[in-house]
């Protein structure tokens, strides 16, 4: 006899997903969470001052609204999501700035003569941004049940993942735009890869938009542990697991870890020709990140910018890519690509009444142990003169700092695991059903397995179905709606 029907490894935003999926089928279901407090990549805290809020991981939540998840779970309804008016922000010298509004007509009037050029490559996937987000937040391997937006999908991603990316552009906003989010993947560029994150990310920013949690990251996770506890789940923190033999007995045990901590925990339940494919699963260059407690908005020259959720920092389309390349190569550089979050700009509750914080990372190569707080200043200060006064405290972890918080960020790759083209479509392994592993009762459900990164819940969603199906021969889908 089971002691639970089912056992989740990890409290990140896929452990808590797979865990309200089961435990809404009607099995008893416990969480073990090695930190003391859950949420993963998903968590808000004071790091600077007191009364500043950060988040610690994730900021701003291109999937909230996109994600089949979350959209089942009702997540608009459970939290507040502050909605920018401008998704994302990418500042130029001299004062001028590509600015990506909600509105993708908006967007195309204020890009002139590269207006047309952008609409034309946007436009159809901005109409179908929920094809696209199905397409994109699946399986690979899995024939595309929407041919058309596979299609149109493809073709642009053939155009912009190759060296033919700025044929259609004559400006300089547009391609430094696209470049922006496209670095998102911590990748080289052009890549297939990258123009994929560019395109899927792009869509949506226009689509649904990119939503800001109020009181923070932290507010997805307590939503979703607060519907595993109502429908009967347990969740144990301070509880790290380094063996099965640590576990209660079950009938299923869904790891939201990488494949190398699977590998380690239930290797001897796992075939040899699998353990060594987890342990070969490759795992990209890291971030460093700076969180800032300000005494004001940040002073950025282009004022459109205060309007933006996020700010993509580095300048042109050429200076990112060399960005990119330099890290790709083992060194940091010394014109870096800094992802910015200004969501105290949307939710007051982040900061003292006229305070602000400032949420900031860069990438550097794998395992750095290098300080990046005055590179990141000294980017934005580039865009936003005054910026290093404004200053009040911050807080900075490098990329070791990362894995040392959240084991699944190996060397600090926030990806858990390089998205390369190959490893989205192999990951970790070659199947069609990558979440069940070849023992009986064993699962992934972490980002290391499709459709990859970000808090979207769905890589926990499909290995909790998985489950259902092949360990408790439950076919049908649990609702999901509150």
């Amino acid at each position: 006899m089971s002691e639970v029907d089912a056992v989740v490894v990890g409290a990140g935003p896929n452990g808590l997903a797979a865990a309200v999926t089961l435990a809404r089928a009607g099995l008893s279901v416990r969480v073990y969470e090695k930190n003391s407090t859950i949420g993963g990549g998903a968590r808000t805290k004071e790091l600077t001052l007191p009364g500043f809020l950060h988040d610690v991981c994730s900021a701003v939540h291109p999937m909230a609204l996109a994600s089949g998840f979350f959209q089942r779970f009702r997540l608009q309804n459970r939290i507040e999501l502050a909605l920018p008016e401008v998704s994302y922000g990418h500042p130029l010298d001299g004062g001028r700035a590509g600015i990506a509004y909600h509105d993708l007509a908006r967007t195309v009037g204020a890009l002139g003569r590269d207006g047309a050029a952008f609409h034309s490559l946007m436009a159809p996937l901005v109409e179908r941004a929920d094809q696209v987000a199905r397409l994109a937040g699946s399986n690979l391997l899995m024939a595309p049940r929407q041919p058309v937006t596979a299609a149109l999908f493809g073709l642009r991603l053939l155009e912009q993942g190759l060296p033919t990316w700025n044929a259609r552009f004559q400006g300089d906003a547009a391609p430094a735009m696209l470049a922006g989010i496209a670095a998102h993947a911590i990748r080289p560029m052009p890549s297939l890869a990258t123009a994929a994150v560019a395109l899927s990310l792009g869509s949506y920013a226009h689509g649904r938009g990119w939503p800001v949690p109020v009181g923070g990251s932290q507010a997805i996770v307590d939503a979703m542990a607060a519907d595993l506890v109502a429908h009967g789940g347990q969740i144990e923190t301070d509880a790290g697991i380094r063996s099965l033999d640590q576990l209660p007995s079950s009938t299923a045990v869904l790891f939201d870890t990488t494949p190398r901590a699977l590998a380690d925990i239930a290797g001897r339940r796992l075939p040899t020709v699998y353990t060594n494919a987890l342990r070969k699963f490759s795992y990209g260059n890291g971030v460093a990140k700076v969180d800032f407690a300000l005494s004001g908005p940040v002073p950025w020259t282009n004022v459109e910018l205060h309007k933006a959720g996020t700010v993509h920092v580095g300048g042109t389309r050429a200076e990112i890519a060399a960005s990119e390349a330099e890290v790709a190569s083992g060194r940091h550089t010394s014109n870096p690509y800094v992802l910015v979050a200004q969501p105290s700009s949307f939710d007051p509750s982040r900061a003292p009444e006229g305070k602000h914080v400032l949420w900031a990372y860069t990438h550097v190569p794998k395992d750095s142990s290098i300080d990046q707080t005055e590179a990141i200043i000294t980017q934005i200060e580039r865009f936003a003169p005054g910026f290093r006064d404004l200053i009040l405290a911050s807080a900075s972890m490098t990329a070791r700092d990362m894995e040392n918080y959240n084991p699944n960020y190996i060397g600090g790759d926030i990806a858990a695991g390089a998205a390369t083209l190959t490893q989205l479509v192999r990951r970790p392994v070659l199947s069609l059903e990558p979440w069940r592993t070849p023992a009986s009762g064993i699962y992934l459900c972490s980002s290391s397995t499709p459709p990859g990164p970000g808090v979207h819940g769905l890589a926990g969603w499909y290995a909790a179905k998985s489950a259902l199906k092949h360990s408790f021969g439950i076919r049908s889908t649990p609702s999901l709606a509150p």
